[in-house]
């Protein structure tokens, strides 16, 4: 055998091994992340009904028909080729008006998540990590707060802020319904973190970053937090859901979005005259509401099921 036959032969053994080392390279975390969630069809399933939606919402703007322009003409009319969810009793196209209602409504929702993100996180992260008398003052103080009844100090706050002459605080303002049930909804997120942060400050590297003299908050956000973000995301979808129950309620009591401007709350409310002899009125934004919702918690059920390191599912095929 020739030298450069030899070399050749090295070189494809050389390709064939690097080769086998990326086939059999460890898979990383986002990409376990990902294919657990594939694997889930209540979540792909949930994705794609949201993702239509929210094309849906997008799209709206080209639509030929105006969400607040009344077209007494064509009051009522049931569902066709024209109207494919009716019309109103002010003659407006309700396909385009709850599609408009759609945008308030996750827009609340996304708002509602940020709010209860930049409370909640900070909280349960001082609490669970340094414990003690700061721990029980942040965690009575929780607790205060989740004793509470949502929904009446929800409607006393939205017509405290309706009545009163602030900036930035306008009677018909998503970011005002937004702030208002972000108040009451950071209490959930505070406690999850609060409960991650204990158990992973007592893990060995968490003790071996402090003998090399690194800060707490270094240990905080560079060290114990990464390993949260799945509880957090988890607990950030089903919070959009929640969100969009909360204004839809306060909509529809007449304490949150007000007419003309739509949302799927108010939608509902002005229906309620109508239900007997117009029932599509009421169908078409109560479905969409139940659709949004339940698309979102399937989400959140395969998000958690992605993160859950202990968690063995034989259909995604770990056993």
């Amino acid at each position: 055998m020739t030298k450069d036959q030899v070399e050749a032969g090295q070189k494809e053994q050389n390709s064939v091994s690097v080769r086998s080392e990326e086939m059999h390279a460890p898979e990383g975390m986002l990409g376990m992340v990902w294919r657990r969630f594939r694997l889930h069809p209540g979540a792909v399933a949930g994705s794609i009904v949201l993702g239509m939606l929210v094309l849906s919402i997008i799209l709206v703007t080209f639509s030929p028909y105006d969400p607040e322009i009344s077209d007494i003409g064509s009051r009522l009319q049931p569902p066709s080729w024209e109207h494919p969810f009716g019309t109103d009793p002010l003659g407006r196209d309700v396909l385009t008006r709850v599609l408009y209602g759609g945008r308030i409504s996750l827009a609340v929702g996304l708002m509602v998540v940020a709010i209860t993100l930049v409370i909640g996180v900070p909280v349960g992260a001082v609490a669970g990590y340094f414990g003690g008398w700061v721990d029980n003052v942040l965690m009575r103080i929780t607790d205060a707060a989740l004793s509470l009844p949502s929904l009446l100090v929800l409607i006393l706050l939205s017509a405290i802020l309706r009545e009163v002459e602030l900036p930035f605080v306008e009677r018909n303002n998503v970011v005002t319904i937004a702030v208002v049930i972000g108040l009451l909804s950071w209490m959930t997120v505070a406690r999850l973190v609060r409960a991650a942060f204990l158990a992973i400050r007592e893990l060995d590297f968490i003790t071996a970053a402090h003998c090399v003299g690194v800060s707490n908050s270094r240990i905080m956000v560079r060290h114990i937090l990464p390993n949260v973000v799945g509880p957090i995301i988890v607990e950030s979808t089903l919070e959009v859901g929640y969100a969009i129950m909360e204004e839809s309620g306060l909509s529809f009591l007449g304490f949150g979005i007000q007419p003309p401007t739509p949302s799927w709350g108010n939608l509902l409310s002005n229906a309620q005259e109508h239900m007997t002899k117009h029932p599509w009125l009421a169908i078409f934004p109560g479905l969409m509401i139940f659709l949004s919702i339940i698309s979102i918690n399937y989400i959140g059920d395969g998000v958690r099921d992605a993160f859950d390191p202990y968690k063995v599912l034989k259909q995604v095929g770990e056993v």
